[in-house]
């Protein structure tokens, strides 16, 4: 597992086995664990310094996420990117959020706006190569706070359930030129078009915006061929 020595440092106050799951998928999104990584429970229970029992219950929700493949009596191995699972991912998100930006362009826009533009100010000093992992953190704080405003919080985390291979996705996409000057673009055209009450293009912007990393797919998997599964 790329030769890691660190000791990971868990809360006991909270449930192991979640934890090791939570920084294990997050490794995974990022593509800090490449596809084809074997993840080996003995490495994981040094690094993390817990028995097996919690290991095993992390490697097998990322089984059940479809982000591992688990081999019996051989190994855990990260799996490649989904392609079919990333299009039904998208799919749920448009249908979600084409219908969160109509209610907000009706219902507060200007709070709705303002508070958008409070995420985007903060995610503009950070479309920077060295500063990925901020940018990403406030692109999902931004479509959050669509969530929140619109009334429907609770699907949010239906929602990042659901992209993880989306996630991976969009992670391989984000460090090629252009793309992240394309999501701060897609941001500002989402929040001018709530703050005016146009619900038409709040529409465009999202579907154009949830439809830029699978509208190049194949370029990604030129890119990436070892990393992608169609």
């Amino acid at each position: 597992m790329s030769g890691r020595v660190k000791n990971s440092v868990l809360d006991r106050t909270r449930q192991v086995a979640h934890q090791i799951h939570e920084i294990l998928r997050d490794r995974i999104l990022s593509v800090e664990l490449v596809p084809g990584t074997i993840l080996s429970r003995a490495s994981l229970q040094l690094e993390f310094g817990v028995s097996q029992t919690p290991v095993r219950d992390a490697l097998m929700r990322l089984e059940e996420e479809g982000i591992v493949e688990v081999f019996p009596q051989y190994a855990t191995v990260v799996a490649r990117i989904d392609i079919d699972h990333a299009r039904q991912a998208q799919f749920l998100r448009l249908s979600i959020e084409l219908e969160a930006v109509r209610r907000l362009t009706a219902e507060c826009p200007a709070q709705t706006a303002a508070e958008l533009e409070d995420v985007l100010a903060r995610q503009r000093q950070v479309a920077t190569p060295q500063t990925y992992d901020l940018f990403d953190t406030l692109d999902k704080d931004f479509h959050r706070k669509i969530y929140a405003r619109a009334g429907i919080l609770n699907l949010w985390s239906t929602v990042r359930r659901q992209s993880v291979h989306l996630d991976r996705l969009r992670r391989l996409n984000l460090p090629m030129p252009g793309k992240m000057q394309n999501v701060l673009k897609d941001h500002q055209e989402i929040v001018g078009a709530i703050q005016s009450g146009r619900p038409e293009a709040a529409e465009s912007a999202v579907r154009r915006h949830l439809s830029g990393t699978l509208s190049i797919i194949d370029l990604i998997s030129d890119q990436f061929p070892d990393y992608v599964r169609k």
